[in-house]
């Protein structure tokens, strides 16, 4: 390992606390592009150690430049897995924004209501700063403290962390191929192409090596690991809660679904409005299960992506376990039909 890349390992180790960035609502006027982002050395070396481990494979889920739990948990499992080959790299690199970026189709928010949601002819993002936020891995809030006056429209250049970045499916034609869900049932829209970047390139199931997810509900972790029990992926998750628990015990892989239509049940949900009925979510970054579903052999049950990154690891679901779109991606990258799942105290 790079011997400054060590040196600011052991230092974020002994962090307790970063310099908390501006409120993801808060605005600021325009101002000159390259204006120089506001960094504080704390700042630096926090971001640092999340681009490392991000790309490590040991995710600490959306990359804020503060020590917080996932990141002290995701840095403390790769200093435990010894000997990893971690270059020292730049933390931050520039990204031109797009038309295509720029273009969406976005929404104007998304709604609380199950009901609403059905509505929306697709789940997509709300802003081309969220769009960007989740295919950098990060917070807005982050990424508004990287450039501040940056008002992220097309053609404007920004800092953003250095990750692989996330790429969405590629939408197929409508195919009801359906599988359950804690909260009602999926369905694929045909066989979406597996996405390029975080996704890992399109795999024959049969050419991909057998590994084990295993999913402990004490630390709210997911992790990947191969035959010699080697770590290939590193993730915070929400585990269930006190109505819906994680069910303890080993379960295998189904199926994978890009794209995933979600079929809402409100006789599902403990706390569905009473007036609600059954409805379909369309596909999108902002649906209740993300953009990848992987379902298991426990009836109701999968691993799925988020609508809300940011609250991974720190509220409950509804039994399911769900991570940030991006590690979603990357776990279904690894598993097929058959790979063993193990739910553990």
């Amino acid at each position: 390992m790079n011997a400054s890349v060590t040196a600011t390992l052991w230092t974020m180790l002994a962090l307790t606390q970063s310099s908390a960035p501006p409120s993801q609502g808060a605005t600021t006027p325009p101002q000159q592009q390259h204006q120089q982002p506001v960094q504080t050395p704390e700042l630096n070396n926090v971001l640092e150690t999340q681009v490392m481990l991000d790309r490590a494979g040991f995710s600490p889920g959306p990359i804020d430049g503060r020590m917080g739990a996932n990141t002290k948990k995701a840095l403390e499992l790769f200093q435990k897995s010894g000997n990893q080959d971690t270059p020292a790299i730049d933390a931050v690199t520039r990204y031109r924004i797009t038309a295509e970026d720029a273009a969406g189709p976005f929404i104007d928010q998304l709604p609380n209501d199950m009901m609403e949601t059905a509505k929306l002819p697709a789940v997509g993002y709300t802003s081309v700063l969220e769009e960007l936020a989740e295919r950098f891995h990060s917070t807005p809030a982050l990424l508004q403290q990287l450039n501040p006056g940056v008002t992220f429209a097309a053609d404007q250049e920004i800092q953003v962390p250095n990750v692989e970045t996330m790429t969405l499916a590629t939408p197929a034609v409508p195919a009801e191929t359906k599988a359950s869900g804690t909260t009602g049932t999926t369905s694929a829209g045909g066989s979406a192409a597996q996405p390029k970047g975080t996704s890992g390139t399109k795999t024959d199931a049969n050419q991909k090596p057998d590994v084990t997810v295993t999913v402990a509900k004490s630390t709210s972790s997911l992790t990947v690991t191969d035959a010699s029990g080697r770590v290939l992926h590193y993730a915070p998750v929400t585990t269930g809660s006190l109505h819906d628990p994680l069910p303890i015990g080993e379960w295998r892989v189904t199926g994978i679904q890009f794209n995933p239509k979600f079929h809402y049940n409100p006789d599902l949900f403990w706390d569905a409005e009473p007036a609600h009925t059954k409805a379909t979510i369309q596909p999108g970054p902002n649906s209740p299960v993300g953009v990848v579903w992987i379902d298991i052999s426990k009836e109701h049950y999968g691993l799925h992506g988020t609508p809300e990154p940011s609250t991974i690891g720190r509220t409950q679901s509804h039994g399911c376990v769900r991570m940030t779109n991006w590690d979603a991606l990357k776990v279904a990258a690894l598993v097929k039909p058959g790979t063993r799942v193990v739910f553990t105290e």
